[in-house]
């Protein structure tokens, strides 16, 4: 028999909760009056004036329960409660229902009770239900007191609503299995009522008669059930405040519609499907989404969903825009199941809204918009045509026509250059339309039959670049770039795929290119594109299937192509597929180089005859003769890229140019660009000569001479009229800079070292006054120097990238050590300036710089802002405006370049305190010609400089002070006049917020930790130590200056608290700031040996407890025997506290605690309809009625009370229907 005495809730210990010791000590531990059990079988339930039943009670329930109802384990450790068997999962979940209904048999009330504590401790509460809590209690009641030691809601009401779910659920199942049943019942009823007279059997009507009533009355029971959990729990939980549970009811809900369409698949409950809609959370919108494609993939269901369909249509097309991309796909997918169900669903307008989707980056939601664009555009719906058209291959083939509309949706799209990205989204869909490659070739060779439109220019030239993309993703079998991770690896049956694919266009391109590069070669685009298949060759084709003669006329069709085109991107085609065919790995090098070698010969020939004639002519060189000299230099500056020209020597001739152009200033541009490029080039390949074998002196030297040279001639280019020639000897020299720095001796190149070029400081500086020119430039200015023409947005993006490239390659010469760092000062002061344009940029620098060197780095940050303050004194004077736009630049430049210091003061101690001397010798570098009475000319720069006051630790703090008042006279610390406020804000910058930093964080130290202590006040102020004042008063001294990088340490290195609370960190709090007898007195049993006064005047506040003493050697040391006392001082401080330590580290970890926060639901203002107003008339689960249906009963009333569940307050204003 269940007693009284069993406690009500236990911790996760098995100890009782607050308050119930009482009932404890009533409680017998002992063992006593408990059954005796064999292993494994389940106690026994016995009766107080019976005998105990020898029917054994069911598994899982009851079991190991004593006589006042407590629950436990027994001692070999088998499960005894319904949790733990099927946590532990040992048994068949069959029999332990089978069980369990054998159990409630037995007993309902206890079979109950088990059940909902299996609840209680699925939800994570370790308390128990006891039997007179619940027959005498409500369920609200219960449920608080559940909640008293649990201290948490949402976990009832999640396992709760997830229970109560999934139960409605399988009631519906056997709602539907009862339909079924009477329906057979109804219709054999019929069947023999039909019957005549003498044939029907009246003892079966009534049998029939007797059945329909039962089911009957069982499906009324039923109903009953599931109103009871639907007016209940469903409708309060799927407005819940969790997400999680919103979502459990949307997705449940879903599987009633689809189950028992006839009963839920109405618009009674897919109101709540369509308000969810709205939902705040993207878990919650996806449930929904999921629920409604499995209604709309059975076609059947479609017109009792075409009310439900034009009602949220709207909402469903939206929701492909998504911000959370899983929704967007799924709502892309529901979109499609629609267009399925009627082709008249969507309007044009919906149907474009998804089409543009196919573009998109995020790769899941571009191939489901492209499995819509194929339902909508591509597929074939006839099957009479689509049988006739089978049989016709090529541009007559079922895929014809699909093509031509491919071609004009990619051109109606005006994205030509994203055919990758729609190759791709539809790839997976429409793979047999993008391979037939046969059928493209056809539409672009042959002559379109009689009736048939031909091809426009545009749409050809779309065609090809469709075709290059269908070529590239079989080939490669990946994503194009922007789309997906990365590289993946591929099946084996990908992998087998691939292989057959790249065999098939292989084969088909190989005789088909040819003739397609002999029809478009006058056409540079096409040519470009068409160029671009060889390198997706499996190139063992040529000589395996013998068929060379298709490529001596590929060889053929591209020389043709290389003597018509002079366009940069057909020659680096041609390039590039020469590069290709001319792989070591084929047989067929040697063809390819033999055709190679001949074309480059007449190239140079040609070349070498047209710079002769054009240096010969010199001012007199006409169009032709410059003409000759420019196509062939395109043409040979594209081959070198990718091929070793060197033995034709070229860099001779366009030295010749270049040398020619800067004595007369005559020559084109576009020849010195080219032959500019061109010499890199010839340098670049003389390098990779000289590192692939053994150089002698000679060849080091010689080509030292070269590159010499030819640094010198970029260099005089700087200095060209013309804009495009500075830009390329510009880039030229940063790259070359950058290779033939000390950087190439590395890795056990030291024979290189004479290559090795330091950029001296003129080109340095010219370098960087060509970056201050060209890059950091109003756009406005740049539209004047382009002689007004108007640009349009491309050209202005075109030209931010140009400007871009351009800084980044100067500042990778201040990354690499190259250029001075210094240099980067004119970088940095324009940050605040071009931030939108340059900001990446230049934080990237900046970061890179200080990891080069803190100290060099801060100097640097504070010249910078030296030079904006310089711009600006000529403008304003001494006396600056605080309130211009120009002095509030600079002090955000300043609290910028401050928070790039990070958290970590430690790290970046010395170099603040070196900004923060030269600050103050800046500010005080001139003095006013009015004399002293009047402040330093540059004084407001200290306004500037306390921007970076935070970042010094405190004992730095005094330190900076110290070093500012050597440049103080008496009258200028006494002035309080407006001028002199600078001065004054950052003396005060300097002497307050001692307490504060105190809060300075070390190397390793918890920001978390920080904040916890702020919120706990300031430590006590200890008394002015006024003799240790006038000691530090004595070292400061102006003469004593040593090296920067010297550092003084005066007390204790940091010293690390190790313990079981805190392992290995290093503290500095307000805590351990404390005097040390404060710490001590909260030692037990440790006896203060002198009283606060007296350690005040002896021991002086250790500073530097938790962190090195160092003192900026700039400003001098302190007394040796100032040293020495202290550091005997902090020794003593150090072991009296070190009992109190891990104390204090406890109370500091406990209190760090963060509240909790939680989700709300979207309340859709304007957009939904409330819901308290539906509550008060909520609908009831009416089943499809029946013949000879009798009166429904009333409900059972609602057990679950409002009061205790969290709801949603702010309802919904959209109406349903």
């Amino acid at each position: 028999m269940i007693t009284s005495e069993l406690p009500v809730l236990l911790d996760s210990c098995g100890e009782p909760g607050p308050g119930e010791a009482v009932v404890l000590s009533e409680l017998d531990h002992s063992g006593g009056g408990r059954t005796k059990k064999k292993r494994g079988k389940p106690g026994r339930l016995l009766a107080p004036s019976k005998k105990a039943r020898k029917q054994k009670c069911p598994v899982g329930v009851l079991m190991g329960r004593k006589a006042s109802g407590a629950v436990e384990q027994n001692g070999e450790g088998n499960p005894v409660t319904l949790f733990e068997v099927v946590k532990q999962g040992k048994s068949a979940m069959q029999s332990v229902v089978d069980d369990w209904i054998e159990s409630y048999k037995l007993d309902r009330d206890l079979a109950l009770l088990d059940l909902i504590n299996f609840f209680i401790q699925c939800s994570g509460c370790k308390g128990a239900v006891r039997i007179e809590m619940f027959r005498n209690m409500q369920n609200a009641e219960i449920i608080h007191k559940m909640t008293e030691e649990f201290d948490e809601v949402r976990a009832f009401r999640h396992t709760s609503t997830l229970a109560a779910m999934k139960l409605m659920t399988a009631v519906v199942s056997v709602a539907l299995n009862l339909s079924i049943h009477q329906d057979n019942a109804q219709r054999q009823y019929e069947v023999e009522r039909n019957k005549i007279i003498g044939k029907r059997a009246n003892e079966k009507l009534e049998l029939l008669l007797q059945k329909r009533k039962e089911l009957q009355e069982n499906q009324d029971e039923i109903e009953n059930m599931m109103n009871s959990i639907f007016k209940g729990i469903f409708v309060h939980r799927y407005r819940d405040a969790i997400a999680e549970i919103r979502a459990i009811c949307i997705e449940e809900i879903g599987v009633w519609m689809k189950m028992y369409s006839d009963a839920f698949l109405n618009d009674s409950y897919l109101k709540y499907v369509g308000w969810t809609l709205h939902d705040r959370q993207g878990e919650v919108r996806l449930k929904c989404l999921r629920a409604l494609q499995s209604l709309y993939t059975n076609q059947e269901l479609f017109p009792k969903l075409e009310l439900f369909t034009n009602r949220f249509k709207d909402r469903i097309v939206s929701m492909t825009l998504d911000k959370e991309f899983d929704v967007a796909v799924e709502a892309i997918r529901l979109v499609t199941l629609i267009l399925h169900d009627s082709k008249d669903a969507l309007s044009n307008e919906d149907c474009e809204n998804v089409y543009h989707l196919v573009y998109s980056a995020h790769r899941p939601m571009a191939v489901a918009a492209g499995e819509f664009l194929h339902s909508k555009l591509f597929s074939r719906h006839d099957p009479q045509v689509e049988e006739a058209l089978a049989k016709r291959r090529g541009r007559c083939s079922p895929n014809g026509s699909l093509i031509r509309m491919l071609v004009l949706f990619f051109l109606e799209s005006e994205l030509h250059e994203h055919a990758a990205y729609l190759v791709d989204s539809l790839w997976e869909c429409s793979q047999e339309l993008l391979k037939d490659w046969e059928c493209m070739t056809e539409l672009l060779l042959e002559e379109p039959t009689q009736g048939e439109e031909i091809l426009s220019d545009r749409q050809e030239s779309a065609l090809i670049e469709v075709i290059v993309c269908t070529i590239r993703q079989a080939a490669e079998a990946h994503p194009p770039v922007g789309r997906g991770a990365g590289k993946r690896v591929l099946t084996a049956k990908e992998r087998k795929t691939q292989i057959d694919d790249k065999n098939k266009l292989t084969e088909h391109f190989i005789m088909a290119l040819p003739m397609l590069l002999s029809k478009y070669q006058a056409e540079s685009e096409k040519v470009a594109n068409l160029l671009q298949i060889p390198q997706f060759f499996d190139l063992e084709v040529y000589s395996a299937g013998r068929m060379e003669k298709h490529l001596d006329g590929l060889l053929k069709q591209i020389r043709f192509v290389v003597e018509k085109h002079t366009e940069a991107d057909v020659l680096e085609a041609c390039s590039k597929t020469y590069s290709i065919l001319c792989s070591e790995e084929f047989t067929i090098m040697n063809r390819v180089g033999i055709a190679r070698s001949q074309l480059i010969d007449e190239m140079t020939d040609r070349f070498s005859h047209a710079v002769e004639d054009l240096l010969q002519e010199g001012d007199d060189a006409d169009d032709d003769d410059i003409y000759n000299v420019l196509s062939n230099l395109k043409r040979l500056t594209a081959f070198h890229n990718a091929h070793d020209l060197t033995r034709w020597d070229l860099f001779r001739n366009c030295y010749r140019l270049l040398r020619a152009g800067i004595e007369q200033g005559s020559m084109p541009e576009q020849i010195a660009v080219q032959a500019l490029q061109c010499s890199h080039y010839s340098i670049l390949w003389q390098l990779v000569k000289i590192t692939e074998g053994s150089p002698s002196k000679d060849d080091l030297a010689a080509l030292r001479r070269v590159i010499k040279s030819f640094l010198f001639v970029c260099q005089q280019c700087l200095s060209n009229v013309n804009t495009l020639v500075k830009e390329q000897a510009f880039m030229l020299l940063c790259d070359l800079l950058m290779v033939y720095s000390h950087q190439l001796t590395a890795g056990s190149r030291e024979a290189l070292h004479p290559l090795v070029f330091n950029p001296d400081a003129t080109l340095q500086n010219e370098l960087l006054s060509f970056v201050l020119d060209h890059v950091f430039i109003e756009q406005d200015d740049e539209n004047q120097s382009m002689e007004g023409d108007e640009e349009d947005e491309a050209n202005k993006i075109e030209a931010l990238h140009k400007r871009r490239n351009l800084l980044a390659a100067f500042s990778k010469l201040i990354i690499y050590d190259i250029v001075d760092m210094p240099a980067a000062a004119d970088i940095f002061k324009h940050y605040m300036k071009y931030c939108n344009d340059y900001g990446d940029i230049i934080k990237e620098t900046l970061s890179k710089t200080r990891q080069m060197d803190k100290i060099l780095c801060a100097k640097t940050l504070i010249l910078s802002l030296q030079q904006l303050f310089n711009e600006l004194v000529p403008e304003q004077g001494p006396c600056l405006d605080h309130t211009s736009s120009p002095v509030t630049g600079i002090k955000e430049l300043a609290r910028r370049f401050a928070l790039t210091f990070g958290l970590d003061q430690i790290k970046t101690r010395e170099a603040v305190a070196t900004l923060h001397k030269d600050g103050i010798e800046f500010a005080f570098k001139y003095q006013n010609p009015k004399g002293p009475d009047y402040p330093p000319l540059n004084l407001a720069f200290l306004e500037v400089l306390c921007e970076f006051s935070s970042k010094l630790l405190r004992q730095d703090k005094k330190t900076v002070h110290s070093y500012l008042e050597k440049f103080l006279s008496e009258q200028m610390a006494q002035r309080r006049e407006d001028v002199w406020l600078p001065l004054i804000s950052y003396r005060n910058s300097l002497l307050t917020g001692g307490d504060d930093d105190r809060l300075s964080i070390t190397s390793g130290g918890s920001s978390k930790t920080g904040s916890l202590r702020s919120k706990k006040g300031r430590p006590l102020v200890h008394k002015k130590r006024t003799e240790e004042e006038s000691v530090e008063s004595l070292w400061v001294m102006r003469g004593d200056q040593l090296p920067l990088t010297q550092l003084t340490s005066t007390v204790l290195p940091p010293p690390q608290f190790t313990s079981t609370v805190l392992p290995a960190t290093k503290l500095t709090s307000t805590v351990l700031r404390e005097k040390p007898q404060h710490a001590l007195d909260h030692v037990p049993g440790h006896v203060p040996d002198h009283t606060p006064e007296q350690e005040s005047e002896h021991s002086p506040e250790p500073d530097y407890v938790h962190g090195t003493q160092m003192q900026m050697s700039w400003l001098g040391q302190h007394k040796p025997e100032e040293l020495n006392r202290k550091e005997h001082t902090a020794v003593n401080y150090m072991k009296s506290r070190s009992g109190a330590v891990r104390h204090t580290v406890r109370g500091m970890m406990e209190d760090d605690a963060e509240p909790i926060f939680e989700d709300v639901m979207m309340s859709s203002h304007g957009q939904l309809e409330d819901m308290n107003e539906e509550f008060e008339d909520t609908i009831v689960i009416d089943l499809p009625p029946s013949r000879n249906r009798r009166e429904r009963v009333e409900l059972r009333p609602d057990f679950f009370e409002s009061a205790g569940m969290i709801e949603d307050e702010s309802g919904f204003t959209m109406p349903m229907f």
